[in-house]
């Protein structure tokens, strides 16, 4: 969740409709928190997904096989694990 906290904000700087009941020159704790309201975003086309896989097979030529990979996380997981 996404949170801004502003200390010793003066009221005289929020919007009216937050004033209200408030006195004049007193400073005040804001916060803004996101509701997470689950923000849907469109679901892509399958085309538009093989579009954008093509498009990136063809920037990206270079194949790792499977066995490369795994070993790749082996190396990273040893390294840490040495630390």
């Amino acid at each position: 969740m996404n949170k801004i906290v502003r200390e010793h904000y003066p009221v005289e700087n929020l919007p009216e409709d937050l004033r209200e009941g408030l006195q004049a020159g007193v400073t005040v704790r804001v916060v803004l928190e996101v509701e997470d309201v689950g923000i849907a975003q469109p679901l892509m086309s399958f085309e538009e997904s093989m579009r954008l896989i093509n498009d990136y097979r063809r920037d990206n030529p270079e194949r790792v096989s499977a066995e490369d990979a795994v070993q790749r996380v082996r190396d990273l997981r040893d390294e840490w694990d040495e630390r």
